[in-house]
């Protein structure tokens, strides 16, 4: 069914505002068979830059690949008092430390959490779980193999990120979660970056010391004293002969 520019628009937006999911450019695609992928882009930064330069409640975002309508910031006071029990749903201090924790550091352990807040997260852990805020993604190869943990895509479209990539500076979060625990969580970045460069130093000092210590065997063989063979037994030749004609056998 052919669509005029502006019925392809207005598909579009419907199916933006109903959808509680971002929806991405490959969805629109399937939804209009008929549409050039290039026109549905068009439609969608049309769509982008006319609520942008509107002074509506809404725009339409880009999260998580996709897009969405979304209120705009600037409103949130209003948002606030009209849903009076708000903040039932919002995450505790101890959740948005280790939420920043995992994000930052992924993938990461419980027991690197708990080192780095310096209190038993397992509890936190389970509750981001059940928000879909993190995931398991696989274990680690240490003793004890502990469950490796990520954030997830409900994580992105929480916080209105585009990508993990879009993260702010770590520095940043130290008005919120307070300026020790960002050092503590610096700190162990840094930990991190030097552990690497002192495996790499060792790795390299290995590699030196094995090849000094062949050049020396190499030198102490050229220098050995020649073989006495008058000394050797006079059957030696035959117990060569010998154990060729045996693993022949």
């Amino acid at each position: 069914m052919t669509m005029t520019p502006a019925e392809l628009r207005a598909a579009i937006e419907a199916i933006l505002f109903v959808s509680a999911e971002p929806v991405t450019l490959e969805d629109l695609v399937e939804a209009f068979p008929d549409a050039v992928r290039g026109e549905i882009e068009a439609e969608l930064a049309a769509i982008e830059t006319s609520f942008a330069g509107r002074e509506g409640g809404f725009l339409l975002e880009r999260a998580a690949g996709g897009f969405r309508f979304a209120t705009r910031p600037e409103l949130d006071p209003w948002l606030r008092r009209f849903y009076a029990r708000r903040n039932e749903g919002r995450l505790s201090m101890a959740g948005l430390e280790t939420l920043a924790i995992v994000a930052y550091r992924q993938p990461i352990t419980v027991p690197e959490i708990n080192d780095i807040r310096g209190v038993n997260s397992t509890g936190v852990i389970r509750t981001l779980l059940d928000r879909k805020m993190l995931r398991i993604a696989g274990r680690k190869s240490v003793v004890g193999s502990p469950f490796l943990y990520r954030t997830t895509r409900d994580f992105l479209l929480h916080f209105g990120l585009e990508s993990i990539q879009d993260l702010p500076r770590l520095e940043e979060f130290t008005e919120i979660l307070g300026e020790s625990f960002t050092e503590e969580l610096l700190s162990g970045a840094r930990r991190e970056e030097w552990d690497e460069e002192e495996a790499r130093e060792a790795a390299e000092d290995e590699h030196d010391s094995g090849a000094e210590s062949a050049h020396s065997d190499s030198e102490r063989a050229a220098h050995a004293a020649p073989v006495d063979r008058e000394s050797e037994p006079e059957d030696a030749g035959e117990s060569v002969e010998e154990a060729i004609e045996s693993e022949r056998n």
